[in-house]
């Protein structure tokens, strides 16, 4: 007990160290208590932070900032429009597509299966595939009545929706016009002496850009490449499944293990065992490679330094807290982790070094 309390003394005895935990307590208090909310607030950082690079590339070419603001938010506009009237139609046509074709598949599906006591007597038995085909048909009976559900709010979903999509473009601009007078209207809250924060911030904040401005650039360029391999392997639903098989990039390791199910699902359904289903697999598993050990070193220039299990864990945890938002943050947020958690005993170690030098 003595030991822990000479240690809470020693620790929190530090003004630096009491200001960078109020700092990070407000900030998670912040996004669990108010993160729905300012869900529209998040998502214009994330995209005005992408943006600022190439605001800040005009700005070295010779252009005045507001400017560069105006043109780079043009194109953000124009890049929006294509999105809502070119992608996402097409999306919702091949996901209504989808969902109408799901009965024939699951009637394909309950073939194969009572299929199985036949060949295969001493694994499975008919009494244990049809509790399996039962379970099957409760589960997509609660699913599409979770639609229905959700089909009845759409006027509410369409209203927020039409909300998101002018709000966020104004926030978008006014958060690269004005980024040096929001920056010191935040300062303004904070004490002046605020060394241990600012030099966390200074290791954290250099992997931040490059995680976000790479993990964009990766979900455009995966999506993109697989969107054009389905199309010239003829696979059904092909601009669906490259989105899906893009966004996947956000969860390490396990959205690629997810997105391997539709894809295979949608090929075995269109041509059954065959070398048709083999090309997609083969080319599948070709992308997500290329994009592992050639796309990633290149978009990712500075080294994460964090291990497979702490990124599962980290996804795990912040997913779980945040939703998306978590999930997308889930690195740098482990990143913020562990530069407090090194930072926490250099600050720490430094205080006795100063001392003895005193003496």
């Amino acid at each position: 007990m003595n030991l822990l309390t000479s240690w809470f003394r020693r620790t929190f005895a530090d003004p630096q160290v009491v200001i960078l935990g109020i700092v990070l307590v407000l900030g998670f208090a912040v996004v669990l208590g108010l993160g729905r909310m300012l869900t529209p607030v998040f998502a214009s950082i994330v995209i005005a932070y992408l943006l600022e690079a190439v605001v800040t590339q005009l700005q070295r070419a010779g252009l005045p900032r507001l400017m560069s603001v105006l043109l780079v938010f043009l194109l953000f506009l124009a890049s929006g429009f294509f999105l809502l009237f070119g992608l996402v139609p097409m999306l919702t046509r091949q996901l209504s597509q989808l969902v109408q074709q799901l009965p024939n598949y699951i009637n394909q599906g309950q073939v194969l299966l009572l299929q199985l006591p036949e060949r295969y007597p001493q694994i499975v038995t008919e009494k244990q595939i049809q509790q399996l085909i039962e379970s099957v048909a409760t589960e997509a009976a609660t699913a599409g009545q979770q639609l229905l559900t959700w089909s009845l709010g759409s006027v509410a979903n369409v209203v927020g929706l039409l909300v998101l999509l002018v709000l966020i473009p104004v926030l978008v601009f006014f958060f690269l016009k004005d980024k040096r007078q929001l920056i010191d209207w935040f300062s303004a809250f904070l004490p002046s002496e605020r060394h241990l924060v600012s030099s966390v911030w200074a290791d954290v904040e250099a992997q931040i850009a490059n995680y976000v401005r790479g993990k964009a650039g990766e979900i455009v360029i995966v999506g993109a490449v697989t969107y054009v391999t389905f199309i010239a392997l003829g696979l059904q639903y092909a601009a669906l499944l490259a989105t899906m098989v893009g966004f996947s990039v956000l969860i390490p390791y396990i959205g690629a293990a997810v997105v391997t199910i539709p894809i295979a699902f949608v090929a075995f359904f269109q041509w059954g065992w065959g070398w048709n289903f083999g090309q997609v697999i083969i080319a599948y598993a070709i992308i997500q490679a290329l994009d592992g050990n050639v796309l990633v070193p290149l978009l990712f220039s500075e080294a994460l330094n964090l291990h497979p299990v702490a990124i599962i864990v980290a996804i795990l945890v912040f997913g779980g807290l945040w939703g998306f938002w978590g999930i997308f943050f889930a690195i740098p947020l482990a990143t913020l982790v562990q530069a407090v958690l090194k930072a926490w005993p250099r600050i720490m170690q430094e205080e006795p070094r100063k001392a003895e030098s005193s003496v």
